[in-house]
């Protein structure tokens, strides 16, 4: 399956970006394309809608905090949303996210479009368990799409928000649900954003949460 030329145009005017960065952009969709056979990077039923199922639902992220310099993904896998917001952050010159992806051949890719697209990434091959202790108090925002359920990111992320680090978490039709299970054992200051790439799907921008003492 290859990508529909007129989903670019599509995805482009839910989320514009500067020509700049519309190349950088194409860039990686090009090496996506290039890569997918042999790693399997992305779902293949999203490859032909890539601009708007992968590239805008990232860049939405950025737009909801694009002041914050140090950025962290976990789970990063094809690079999504992370490749899209060191390619942000590589247009405003300043700036840094770290992808965290414990698979090598996934880690590969990452720091081949990372390269090619001039942007500043760092890629950490690792588990999110092992590092993500060393960004406490570094890392301005914690991104994590399609990852886990709420309370496992909480859990992951706990020290990450005690320190000032906002969370921005995609999440779809069960959001509802994942609140009310993790308000058991955290309390949560969060607010959400309607998704502009799917009606159904909401951004949970987490500011704090704290372990319940007796859940």
């Amino acid at each position: 399956m290859t990508v529909d030329k007129n989903d670019r145009q599509r995805a482009l005017r839910l989320t514009p970006v500067s020509r700049e960065t519309e190349e950088r952009l194409a860039l990686l969709v090009a090496e996506l394309e290039r890569w997918q056979a042999a790693k399997n990077l992305v779902s293949s039923a999203t490859l032909a809608e890539v601009w708007t199922r992968h590239i805008a639902d990232s860049l939405q992220l950025f737009s909801l905090a694009p002041e914050r310099r140090r950025w962290l993904d976990l789970g990063s896998g094809g690079g999504f949303p992370g490749l899209v917001i060191g390619i942000c952050l590589a247009e405003q010159g300043a700036g840094q996210i770290d992808l965290v992806e414990s698979n090598a051949r996934k880690c590969a890719f990452l720091r081949h479009v990372a390269r090619v697209t001039g942007s500043p990434v760092k890629v950490h091959a690792a588990r999110i368990e092992d590092v993500i202790g060393d960004f406490t108090g570094k890392a301005d925002v914690v991104t994590a799409r399609a990852l886990a359920p709420l309370p496992q990111l909480l859990d992951w992320c706990e020290e990450l928000l005690r320190t000032g680090t906002l969370g921005l978490f995609p999440k779809g039709q069960h959001l509802d649900a994942e609140l009310t299970d993790s308000a058991r054992y955290w309390k949560i200051q969060a607010t959400t954003v309607s998704s502009v790439t799917d009606g159904a799907a909401r951004i949970l921008m987490v500011r704090s949460a704290e372990r319940r003492a007796d859940p």
